[in-house]
């Protein structure tokens, strides 16, 4: 069975129904926000879009981004002005169809960043053992900021899928210990209704949290 249009990197094959990937299959990535129509796409497609410049070919690597809203608006497109927001970014808005979260996506997903932390709670509340591996965006951007990237499985010599479930072991054996400044430090705000120059603003946040990220899940810094 393959994923629907819009759905992971380049549509990549997905699993035969209760299959379990081997540890160096691959790696999803799933966001999470509300509608699945604003944030979650602009993240999705951003993210996608920073994996195929560090790797120069989407399919490398083996990871799978994905999105998904908790109450999300089921085979919706995503908002005008989220698409306009990742045209700015020179990112691919084409073929996206919105959906609402379910336990199977979160069953599947190695890593969950939400854009709240109500999201973050709504998927742990779900159960799958989600919580070592759900944050908010910009609560794992923090974490991964204070993580050696020397203390990571080279990308080159262990595949970058490695490289990422370690990632995300350290950020969660750290997230105890590096707590947010402020309860707003770790929200993205949801631009729903709101004039482009706002989602401007909220695409700009996204791309400057996922940017680290993107270099710790790759081990590639962005180009100058």
């Amino acid at each position: 069975m393959t994923a629907p249009e819009g759905r992971g990197i380049a549509n990549l094959p997905e699993p035969f129904p209760g299959a379990v990937p081997g540890p160096s299959d691959s790696f999803r990535i799933l966001h999470v926000s509300t509608g699945n129509v604003c944030r979650s796409p602009i993240t999705e497609r951003l993210t996608r879009h920073a994996l195929a410049h560090r790797l120069g070919d989407p399919f490398t690597g083996g990871l799978i981004v994905e999105s998904a809203g908790t109450w999300g608006h089921e085979g919706a497109a995503m908002e005008t002005n989220a698409a306009a927001v990742l045209a700015d970014f020179g990112a691919d808005s084409s073929g996206f169809m919105g959906r609402e979260l379910l336990d199977e996506h979160v069953i599947r997903a190695d890593l969950v960043l939400t854009a709240t932390r109500d999201h973050r709670a709504q998927v742990i509340s779900m159960g799958h053992s989600a919580g070592l591996r759900t944050f908010t965006l910009k609560e794992f951007t923090r974490l991964v900021r204070a993580i050696d990237p020397a203390t990571l499985p080279d990308p080159l010599d262990d595949g970058v899928v490695e490289r990422a479930r370690a990632l995300v072991r350290a950020a969660a054996a750290l997230r105890g210990w590096l707590l947010a400044p402020s309860a707003e430090a770790d929200e993205v705000h949801d631009p729903y209704g709101a004039p482009l120059p706002f989602f401007r603003s909220i695409g700009d946040e996204i791309s400057q949290a996922l940017d680290p990220v993107v270099t710790a899940l790759t081990g590639v810094p962005a180009p100058a």
